[in-house]
């Protein structure tokens, strides 16, 4: 079926809701087909992550025409207790610098690189 991401089995570092809500604040006006793409989800996965997010205050949107714009709250705080403190605004910086640094990673001589 075209457009149904591969799937994966085992374990991940980041949660699908971390992943959709990176793609968000690449992209406020991102369809849910595009997420959906650039996470490697479901659209219907999507759906159901931006609701779980709009219902917890992390997210809203507004309506525009045929499009949604969505509007992250940076200051609110993560919700497992290992992370007290840390808000959106801060997880977000990691994961964009990431996406950043992912780009050029080949490239860059003197990278430290993980080892086994």
């Amino acid at each position: 079926m075209d457009g149904v991401p591969e799937p994966h089995t085992g374990w991940t570092f980041l949660t699908n809701h971390a992943r959709v809500l990176a793609a968000i604040a690449d992209n406020h006006s991102a369809r849910i087909r595009d997420i959906a793409a650039h996470c490697r989800l479901t659209e219907r996965a999507v759906q159901k992550i931006i609701a779980d997010l709009e219902r917890d205050g992390y997210l809203s949107h507004t309506r525009e025409g045929r499009t949604n714009t969505y509007r992250i709250d940076p200051g609110k705080v993560l919700r497992h207790p290992a992370e007290a403190g840390l808000t959106v605004a801060a997880l977000l910086s990691l994961l964009v610098e990431d996406e950043a640094d992912r780009a050029t990673a080949p490239s860059e001589p003197g990278r430290p690189h993980a080892t086994t």
